[in-house]
């Protein structure tokens, strides 16, 4: 095992919108802190950023993400590229989380945990559009780019049907594709869903043609018919990752969320879940949002001062000598911020 063991205040595992965004506050708040981050996710997938205030649409996810890191280290956090494979609760009441698979590879201690692993969207069979262009993972984000244009949803179950009748408020050419498979919705559903506009396609998608941009043109079906599509919604479920909570034997919702409390908070005292792992709107401001609430939660419960007066009366009052409540590396991280202001 690893002699590279390194402590924080806070441990971040997962560098997405909401991790980022609960580093950023725990870190400006004064609690050192680590984000782990193996890479990926359906942020980093992104071509152009919607639905963000402030960041223009020519912002890709990558970028999005490289930014809040530089943040966040500029501020003094650290940023891990790695997997973590384990977690565990000390006997002094932190949490271990161990990386990678080999001796080199560090592990670390932590006051707090916050997981922001997210989700992993089920693709159905190929051929299928690029991401991005032509195929579209968050309904609120996208449908805007689909009024006025022929647009498919991919599925069976309830959430394709009802996605399909959604963007009718977008755009009156609106295919459902089942590509074969049975139908899986109500029949309360499925009569809804028949006395709207949308077309119920059942043949499976034979191939597909894009354009010279690299958008999606149009799928061509195994009945030899072609169907012109700008882009549309595959609706097959989420896979969470939710190894690290079971782990820690957090509980889960029904549908596979981590079940918390109004600022993040799971069952497991120290733990914490934000985006996408969470139940709720699969949207950036909205885990941005999550993040910053668990980040000022954690500050609440971490922060040294001010004392109780139990605490007084136990301990004695604070001398000059025990503030600022701030580590070193974070305080130098702070001067150094402020000094480039000033610049």
């Amino acid at each position: 095992m690893t002699d590279d063991l390194r402590e924080y205040e806070v441990a971040v595992v997962g560098g997405g919108p909401a991790g980022l965004t609960t580093a950023l506050y725990t870190t400006r708040l004064s609690h050192d802190t680590v984000v782990m981050n193996r890479g990926g996710g359906r942020a980093a997938m992104m071509t152009e950023t919607h639905n963000v205030i402030g960041v223009t649409e020519d912002v890709s996810g990558k970028e999005l993400l490289q930014t809040a890191r530089e943040q966040i280290q500029h501020y003094g956090a650290d940023y891990v590229r790695n997997f973590v494979e384990s977690v565990e609760r000390t006997e002094d009441g932190r949490f271990r989380l161990s990386t990678g698979s080999g001796d080199g590879d560090p592990a670390f201690l932590a006051e707090r945990v916050v997981l922001a692993t997210g989700f992993s969207d089920e693709r159905p069979d190929p051929p299928l559009p690029p991401t991005g262009r032509g195929l579209h993972w968050c309904l609120h984000c996208d449908a805007y780019l689909f009024v006025d244009e022929p647009v498919f949803v991919m599925g069976t179950g309830e959430s394709a049907a009802h996605v399909a009748m959604i963007m009718l408020n977008f755009t009156d050419e609106v295919d459902l594709l089942t590509r074969g498979d049975e139908i899986e919705w109500s029949d309360e559903t499925d009569r809804q869903l028949r006395a709207h506009p949308v077309e119920i396609v059942e043949e499976d998608v034979a191939a597909m043609e894009k354009g010279d941009d690299g958008w999606l043109e149009g799928f061509e079906f195994e009945d030899g018919t072609f169907r012109e599509y700008r882009g549309g919604f595959p609706m097959y479920g989420s896979d969470y990752n939710a190894e690290l909570a079971d782990q820690l034997g957090c509980e889960r919702n029904d549908d596979g969320t981590v079940a918390v409390g109004e600022a993040g908070e799971t069952s497991v005292t120290g733990v914490y879940a934000v985006g996408d792992l969470t139940a709720g709107h699969n949207q950036i401001p909205v885990a941005m949002g999550e993040g910053a609430n668990a980040g000022i939660d954690i500050h609440y419960e971490l922060r040294e001062f001010p004392k109780s007066v139990a605490e007084i009366e136990a301990e004695g009052e604070v001398s000059p000598d025990q503030v600022p409540g701030i580590s070193r590396k974070l305080r130098e991280a702070a001067r150094e911020f402020r000094a480039a202001g000033d610049d």
